[in-house]
């Protein structure tokens, strides 16, 4: 039975689409069913959605159209057969802005200044650390009669046998004994100039004239009687300030700088630095000083390095050696202070300048740049750049060393003006 109202066919049904018309005009959008995340699938047998059919590369519709009026392919939100959003495939539209290219130079350029910023502040907060830590406890302006001075800087290096702070247990260990107040163990003029550093070494034992001075915490004036004494009973006397007075009246040579370490400071030091590595020509041993070394290359601790520089009952020449030892030692630890590996470490660097300021007393004039002159120049003396020599010697009287006058005049010319030296010592 035709259901259709009489007259009609089902080719006479108009413009219809889906029913052999030739229209282009579509039947309104249906709106698509769609599986969403997490959905389960359709039932076996639903079938896939029909998807709309492409002319020209373009789909029923305008996009645009579709999507105000609700048409969703599933394509534009990646949900299509539960496909997620960032699947990266057709229709997956990202439309955040291109990241720009890394700006290398200005990396590099803010990378450089952050590096030198750090550096700076460190270098000035360390400086600041050091140059409070230096004990500026030697006056010389209470020096009297003092000699002009010449070209070049001359440091008074001493080494004291002082014992302050150390346990009885540290006085045995290092064979210091327990005498109280404080001795000069050695005793070195090191002169700082354009034409070669020279390390002069002065023997405790060498027989000098007691001058006039003005105590250095009485300010009381002592006049000079010609009494000819050992140097390091100067020291004994009246301190820094008359060892300073009686060097500089006996060679006429003006000392600009005064640095003193005890034991227990220098004992530190190397230990700081993780030893000094020296070679000793001959073996020796000494009970007095605890030395017991044999020949050859060795690296020594704080312990060893202080009964090297102490000995002198182990050798014929007595204080004359143990000087020629002290020299070659600072030389060695000097150099040791000043490599690459203590300086660029500061695992190294800052426990060495700790150990180094807490046990050394300088005078009021001294700065760091000045102390820092002093060790490089150390440094040079032992790489071979400079000279060092004891203090000529033409005798002695009564178990004191003499000096011998015309070539200590001589030396005291060259240094004064800077010039190579060319005297031999003793």
């Amino acid at each position: 039975m035709n259901d259709w109202p009489e007259g009609w066919s089902d080719r006479d049904r108009g413009n219809r689409y889906g029913g052999g018309s030739a229209s282009a005009q579509p039947e309104s959008a249906r709106v698509m069913r769609q599986v969403r995340r997490g959905q389960t699938a359709p039932p076996q047998g639903a079938g896939v959605p029909q998807q709309p059919s492409y002319v020209n590369g373009q789909g029923h519709g305008d996009y645009t159209n579709a999507q105000q009026s609700g048409y969703d392919s599933g394509y534009s939100s990646g949900q299509v057969y539960g496909g997620g959003g960032d699947s990266g495939g057709p229709g997956d539209f990202d439309t955040r802005p291109a990241r720009p290219a890394p700006n290398w130079r200005r990396r590099i350029k803010w990378t450089a200044i952050s590096l030198v910023t750090v550096l700076v502040v460190t270098s000035v907060a360390t400086y600041f650390w050091a140059d409070g830590k230096l004990k500026r406890e030697v006056d010389l302006s209470k020096v009297i009669d003092r000699p002009a001075g010449g070209d070049g800087t001359n440091y008074l290096i001493v080494g004291s046998d002082s014992r302050d702070g150390m346990s009885a247990e540290e006085k045995k260990k290092l064979h210091t004994g327990s005498a109280e107040g404080k001795r000069t163990d050695s005793m070195m003029i090191l002169h700082v100039g354009s034409n070669g550093d020279t390390l002069v070494s002065l023997p405790r034992d060498s027989d000098v004239e007691l001058p006039t001075f003005v105590g250095s915490e009485s300010g009381k004036t002592y006049k000079g009687t010609g009494r000819h004494i050992k140097l390091n009973a100067a020291y004994a006397t009246d301190g820094p300030e008359l060892l300073v007075r009686t060097i500089e009246f006996n060679t006429g040579l003006r000392i600009d700088h005064y640095v003193e370490i005890g034991f227990a400071g220098f004992a530190s030091i190397v230990d700081a630095v993780g030893g000094v590595e020296i070679t000793i020509d001959k073996a020796f041993k000494d009970k007095y000083s605890g030395a017991d070394f044999q020949a050859g290359k060795q690296k020594l601790n704080g312990e060893e390095a202080l009964a090297f520089v102490r000995t002198r009952h182990a050798f014929a020449a007595s204080d004359l050696q143990r000087t020629k030892n002290q020299q070659k030692f600072l030389a060695a630890l000097a150099h040791e202070v000043a490599t690459p590996g203590t300086v660029l470490n500061p695992f190294k660097l800052y426990p060495t300048m700790s150990a180094g300021l807490d046990s050394l007393i300088v005078d009021k004039d001294m700065g760091l740049y000045d102390l820092g002159s002093m060790f490089f120049a150390m440094k040079g003396v032992n790489g071979g750049d400079g000279t060092s020599l004891n203090m000529p010697i033409s005798g002695s009287t009564g178990g004191n060393l003499v000096w011998d006058k015309a070539k200590v005049k001589q030396l005291v010319n060259e240094l004064n003006n800077d010039e190579k030296v060319t005297v031999s010592g003793g």
